[in-house]
């Protein structure tokens, strides 16, 4: 039978205990898409979209929701988050969305990146939406993560 390692043996969730894990350096890397008009991609090159300045509020709210992970992702632990970073690259019918996440914990950032992803992408959804009612958000992944020792 598998062994669910959020289950007890009576089939009830509960949070993982790694308090005996290692503290290791460990950082996540997540991306993403939004699909976007072209004329919505050229104001928002020219910062020219009612809402403001798009990418600078995504970024913001990206490196938020990183903070916040343990609060809207159940049983997810909460990390001493030494780095987050959110870049986006424009292109000509949408934004690619990449975050990095960084900590030195006993738990991996996989999900404080994708979270800050998922809500920069919401964001910049959010701030465009006034002139472009056709947008779609996807191809959310983790593309990469590592965990290196801490020095002696």
């Amino acid at each position: 039978m598998v062994e669910f390692s959020h289950l007890d043996a009576e089939g009830t969730v509960r949070m993982v205990d790694v308090g005996d894990k290692t503290v290791v350096r460990r950082t996540a890397t997540a991306g993403g898409w939004i699909e976007m008009a072209p004329e919505t991609i050229e104001l928002l090159r020219k910062r020219a979209l009612p809402k403001g300045d798009a990418l600078n509020t995504s970024r913001v709210a990206g490196i938020m929701a990183a903070k916040r992970t343990p609060d809207l992702i159940p049983l997810c632990h909460g990390l001493n988050l030494t780095h987050v970073d959110v870049e986006f690259k424009v292109r000509d019918r949408g934004v690619e969305i990449a975050a990095t996440a960084g900590a030195s914990d006993r738990t991996g950032v996989e999900m404080e990146a994708l979270t800050a992803v998922s809500v920069a992408a919401l964001t910049l959804y959010d701030m465009c939406k006034a002139v472009d009612k056709k947008m779609e958000i996807g191809s959310i992944k983790l593309i990469e993560k590592t965990k290196t020792p801490e020095g002696p």
